[in-house]
């Protein structure tokens, strides 16, 4: 019983997890653009601010 239980748990935070996750917005869009614009700078990852730079500072007209 104590196993099913573990188990039931392990199921229902890697759920919670996954509905978490989906809720960011895609790199590059206005949504994600605006995120970064209202998040510290200094809490910004060199990947983000390469994002940044690349797709809300020097957007490609290929869209």
């Amino acid at each position: 019983m104590k196993s099913l239980k573990t188990v039931l748990c392990f199921v229902a935070l890697l759920g919670a997890f996954f509905l978490v996750s989906a809720c960011s917005p895609e790199v590059g869009s206005e949504d994600w653009c605006q995120m970064m614009r209202d998040k510290a700078k200094g809490d910004w990852t060199a990947n983000e601010a390469a994002d940044f730079t690349q797709y809300c500072i020097f957007p490609s007209n290929d869209k």
